[in-house]
């Protein structure tokens, strides 16, 4: 990650933010991006390490900065597993009393299995879908009657533009990713006169580690940008790979009162790949 921390302009300040799978990648963006933009965020994720290393890094960027330039939000970590529902009401219970009534819930927590439909395991189809499914099920579920309650609140949900589209060899990934898709729909249709908002951001391929562990040879980028017609699968048309600040840009409008009128929507942020 870069040192830069976006310049401040009070959107999120005093807002409280949780996001789950916050260790690395789009996850790790999103919880910087709205602690710089002045919220007080509860990235989680199950990796111990990963999450205290995200917030020693932020804290090591934060006192970097020029004193004028500091933002005035918070990064803090919690260890939670989203397929571990005590686990995930415990976290949320404590995230409000230590940081404040949660005012926005990003979903991103998520894994791949490849492999052909037909082939793949039972346990890589059951494991997938208790997290990119049941995980968002868990935490939803946790947070939303807290934000009915008060009359307001955000959800988003990162899916995947593999929800909308098939793909090849990611027949549980994108099962999964579409079955939280239509969920965060519907908690957003039962959510709508108690105010509280819920939407999809769509990636396509994103330069995370997930990413790259699909890449076996150096020409494995290329390939994606261009398409590959055996595959069955299209270029990107703005020719780059997404980076995960371009996700989070994504979450972070759909979470701002910019997006005050916007619900029950997926938008895509994968280059125009889904040629949508």
């Amino acid at each position: 990650m870069p040192d830069h921390i976006p310049d401040r302009n009070g959107e999120f300040d005093g807002r409280t933010v949780l996001v789950t799978g916050a260790a690395q990648g789009i996850g790790a963006a999103v919880a910087e991006l709205f602690a710089g933009l002045g919220a007080r965020v509860a990235a989680t994720d199950r990796s111990r390490d990963g999450i205290h290393a995200l917030a020693a890094e932020w804290s090591r960027r934060q006192a970097k900065a020029p004193e004028g330039e500091r933002p005035a939000g918070r990064l803090e970590p919690y260890v939670m597993d989203v397929t571990d529902r005590p686990s995930v009401r415990s976290t949320v219970a404590r995230a409000e009393r230590e940081l404040g009534p949660v005012d926005v819930l990003v979903n991103v927590a998520g894994i791949l299995r490849t492999g052909p439909a037909t082939e793949l395991s039972a346990e890589d189809w059951s494991d997938t879908f208790h997290v990119n499914t049941d995980g968002v099920f868990h935490v939803s579920q946790a947070v939303a009657p807290l934000m009915a309650e008060r009359g307001s609140g955000c959800i988003v949900t990162v899916g995947s533009n593999a929800a909308g589209v098939p793909r090849t060899g990611m027949a549980a990934y994108a099962a999964s990713k579409a079955a939280a898709l239509m969920f965060t729909k519907c908690l957003g249709l039962e959510l709508a006169r108690s105010g509280v908002r819920c939407n999809v951001v769509a990636p396509g391929s994103t330069d995370t580690a997930m990413q790259r562990a699909l890449w076996t040879d150096p020409g494995a980028e290329q390939r994606v940008i261009d398409g590959d017609p055996a595959t069955y699968r299209t270029g990107i048309p703005l020719g780059r790979i997404a980076d995960p600040r371009d996700i989070a840009d994504a979450v972070a409008f759909l979470a701002s009162d910019r997006a005050r009128h916007i619900t029950m929507q997926e938008l895509y942020v994968d280059g125009g790949a889904t040629l949508r």
